[in-house]
């Protein structure tokens, strides 16, 4: 499916900062993301990445702006919000005492699907992901490698129009960054806009098409990675990552 004139993520003039905090704050950012987008967001650490993908969720909430997803308002955190937007955080997300199968019916359930629904989504996404062998064992006793393909599981169960990806494949193996990233692609061909975030770079020139650099709180570029590259006159993402945020070492505080 290509790319739409409607607006999958559009932040408008936001305004956010800790209560008490010196960290990352936010003031009159702008942002906007196509729907059916595969778009990349980074930046060092303590940018403000994780920060915004939390504001864009609805985990944490803006002092002043917006943000609409798909038009609608992610402050009034309604069902039709939580329907159409999927979340795999960097953190694991689930019961670690529970099986797959156990995690995914109740995550299921929390979306909103109906038992055949989860039953139906549960087998779909046990067998893509690779898990149809370990599906009635406690995800406690999987790999890191495991458990990252059961927190996607759930990011998607209810086949959300945006899934929001938080370092989504950390600490895995080659083969299962492979397979996870092509699966995202796959997801992105039927439709899914994708938010994605990473400081794996090298993955996310193979999965990002459009991107934007976040430094102290502030988008510094946003455009497709071959006009960027371009623009600027660097070979690779990680050049130019360094090109414009520096090589000093970062502290996420």
């Amino acid at each position: 499916m290509g790319l739409s004139d409607e607006l999958a993520v559009n932040v408008e003039n936001l305004g956010f900062h800790y209560p008490g905090d010196d960290g990352v704050t936010f003031s009159g950012l702008n942002l906007k993301v196509r729907r059916g987008q595969r778009f990349g967001l980074f930046g060092p650490n303590g940018a403000g990445k994780t920060t915004l993908l939390s504001l864009m969720t609805g985990l944490l909430s803006a002092d002043e702006g917006s943000i609409h997803l798909l038009g609608l308002d992610i402050r009034k955190k309604d069902k039709e919000v939580n329907k159409l937007l999927g979340f795999v955080p960097q953190d694991f997300s689930f019961y670690q005492e529970l099986s797959p199968v156990e995690n995914l019916e109740f995550f299921g359930a929390w979306s909103g699907l109906n038992r055949q629904q989860i039953k139906t989504r549960t087998n779909e996404l046990l067998h893509i992901l690779g898990l149809e062998n370990v599906r009635n064992k406690a995800v406690e006793k999987f790999s890191g490698g495991m458990k990252r393909r059961v927190n996607l599981a759930i990011g998607v169960i209810h086949n959300p129009a945006i899934l929001i990806l938080d370092e989504p494949t950390v600490g895995v193996d080659v083969q299962t960054r492979h397979a996870i990233i092509n699966y995202l692609l796959e997801l992105n061909k039927n439709g899914t806009t994708l938010i994605y975030t990473s400081h794996q770079l090298s993955e996310a020139e193979d999965l990002c098409a459009e991107m934007a650099l976040i430094d102290e709180g502030k988008i510094i570029v946003q455009d497709s990675l071959t006009e960027l590259l371009r623009e600027h006159r660097q070979e690779s993402l990680e050049d130019l990552f360094l090109n414009l945020t520096g090589k000093a070492y970062r502290n996420d505080v």
